[in-house]
């Protein structure tokens, strides 16, 4: 069973989709799990709305998730998870549906995200597997969970983001036979998905078009090494320019013209480009979007990088290129947002640019939304204290940051920094103790964070 977009699915069931969404966005969540599951009961390959009924579940939850809560739903969910296991061989489709029920209460159970990503694999949904799998390794990262993970990303077309969490294992297991065998052909799968040539499997392709694709790639990529004057880049263009006339359809031709410009610095060209690509029908690509917008602001620093420091109104020009840049900036990625809502990752990104537009009531909002992201929840929870804090909402503050330094298992350079605000923060409310013993924990194993030995010696001196 193939995985599903949204314009794959019945007309009936996107509209009850974007029900259940405007319910999460209302954060009715029990309406919006209901409905959205309803919907995943008749298309149990629709990604988009795995990942919506996901978020509904994880914020339902919220912070009610302590001790003896985790235990009883431990113990009440053990008849769904054996009556999960029976049905697995037979009908995987209806296990997912049973560990969707344990999640409902319990989103953040182990044990049914194993099982449910266990179904999904057998069911052809790597996606839907891989979306358990994070959340499983976020809670239990062993090798296991790393494992079924890597694999299931390879399955899911991102054999790079697969290949390099199974090359971490395989540091950490340097003599496991398993792990190497299956980093070794998750990585032959990223080759050949890189050369075109899982095409071939289905006929879709032929060895004559991978070769040409592959030869014109390479010349494409070492014409662009090879430019090092002004003279040859035109040449370069000239040519593509008289190739475009002869091949209208190469977009490949188009984009590497762009870039081209872009690394001679001549940025309208670049974005004319960009823009014909843009403006080609049937092109709709979030990430020429994105490489509009980073050229743009890359001819905003080339223009910043081109004043005379030593010009007496160099200060007020610097502020204004600075200004427009980050106006434009924030106006693109909220222009995105309204183009892509669901995006949350281009939510926190509107974020962190409403954060350092000192917008901090947007900022919250959109922090609010990303942090029902895997990927971002602890990003987006740090941020959401330092805008509590600077509101002055210091116990929100503190609450947020506590809730993101117990879901933050390693003790990396994001915790030490999530303990560092806590401290500030505790400091602020004046909890002196509680706020040292913050920088105690970082003291004990990096002295030279910041400033915590300046204030941990401080403490006791002053003792």
């Amino acid at each position: 069973m193939p995985e599903k977009s949204l314009t794959a699915i019945p007309r009936p069931l996107r509209e009850q989709y974007e029900k259940g969404l405007a319910a999460l966005q209302r954060q009715n969540f029990d309406y919006a799990i209901v409905i959205l599951e309803q919907v995943l009961q008749q298309e149990p390959g629709f990604y988009a709305g795995r990942e919506a009924l996901r978020a509904a579940q994880i914020k339902r939850a919220g912070n009610k998730g302590g001790f003896l809560k985790r235990m009883f739903g431990t113990a009440s969910s053990s008849p769904l998870l054996a009556k999960g296991q029976l049905a697995m061989r037979a009908n995987p489709i209806e296990t997912i549906h049973i560990a969707e029920q344990i999640l409902n209460s319990d989103p953040n159970n182990t044990s049914a995200h194993k099982m449910l990503a266990d179904a999904a694999l057998a069911a052809d949904l790597p996606r839907t597997a891989a979306l358990s799998l994070e959340i499983a390794f976020k809670s239990s990262p062993d090798r296991e969970v790393a494992l079924k993970l890597g694999q299931a990303l390879a399955r899911a077309g991102l054999p790079d983001r697969g290949e390099k969490i199974l090359h971490e294992l395989a540091q950490t297991f340097p003599n496991d036979p398993e792990i190497a065998k299956v980093l070794k052909n998750v990585s032959a799968k990223r080759t050949l998905s890189e050369g075109g040539y899982e095409s071939l499997e289905d006929g879709a392709g032929s060895y004559r078009d991978i070769l040409k694709d592959k030869q014109e790639a390479v010349a494409l990529e070492q014409e662009q090494r090879a430019v090092k004057t002004e003279d040859v880049a035109e040449r370069l263009l000239a040519e593509y320019e008289a190739r475009m006339a002869r091949e209208p359809g190469n977009l490949r031709l188009l984009r590497a013209a762009a870039e081209l410009c872009t690394q001679g610095k001549q940025f309208d060209r670049a974005l004319e480009y960009y823009h014909r690509l843009m403006a080609t029908e049937g092109v709709s690509d979030p990430s020429l979007e994105r490489a509009i917008a980073e050229t743009t602001v890359k001819r905003f620093e080339h223009v910043l990088s081109q004043l005379d420091p030593s010009a007496p109104d160099y200060a007020e020009q610097s502020a204004r290129i600075q200004t427009e840049r980050q106006a434009y900036e924030l106006e693109q990625y909220r222009k995105r947002v309204e183009k892509y809502p669901n995006d949350l990752q281009l939510r926190f990104e509107l974020g962190e640019h409403y954060f350092k537009a000192d917008r901090i009531s947007e900022a919250i909002s959109e922090f609010q939304k990303a942090q029902n992201n895997p990927h971002k929840r602890i990003q987006a929870m740090s941020y959401l204290g330092q805008c509590f804090a600077r509101r002055g909402m210091n116990d929100l503050a503190a609450r947020t940051l506590q809730n993101a330094v117990k879901e933050k298992t390693m003790f990396d350079e994001e915790k030490k920094e999530l303990i560092y605000f806590l401290g500030c923060v505790l400091e602020k409310m004046g909890k002196k103790e509680e706020a040292i013993e913050q920088f105690k924990l970082i003291y004990e194993t990096d002295i030279r964070y910041k400033d915590v030995a300046a204030k941990v010696d401080a403490y006791y001196s002053g003792k």
